[in-house]
């Protein structure tokens, strides 16, 4: 991965980090790395653990940042999410998980957020 898109994805994780703390999510760990995977943002929201998904793109030209987090991806944080949670002791906790969708434009910085965006369903 080049340094221009390892630097967007870095800043648009900052992004989300500001966003979700307005909202009122308590931001408990960014980067998780675990043994299937990495999860970009974990937060509490109440006494819910929100995985969160940070997608940044600089244009639509590939299509929208949410359309990156497809089946596959959906099913490593899946994975790493149950290897969190499974390290920490909170097997059966309440969680979620949300995708954040950047679109850095050269006028403004849209960011939608997605809660609940798919789950063991």
């Amino acid at each position: 991965m080049t340094e221009a898109r390892l630097s967007l994805g870095r800043w648009g994780e900052e992004q989300a980090v500001r966003y979700l703390r307005r909202k009122g999510l308590k931001i408990l760990e960014q980067n998780r790395r675990t043994p299937v995977g990495e999860i970009d943002i974990i937060a509490r929201h109440g006494k819910v653990l929100v995985f969160v998904e940070v997608k940044t793109r600089r244009s639509l030209a590939y299509g929208t940042p949410q359309e990156a987090v497809g089946p596959t991806k959906q099913r490593q944080i899946l994975r790493a999410a149950q290897w969190y949670l499974t390290d920490i002791g909170a097997v059966g906790a309440q969680s979620r998980f949300d995708v954040i969708a950047i679109l850095a434009g050269s006028d403004e910085t849209r960011i939608e957020h997605i809660p609940d965006a798919f789950g063991l369903r």
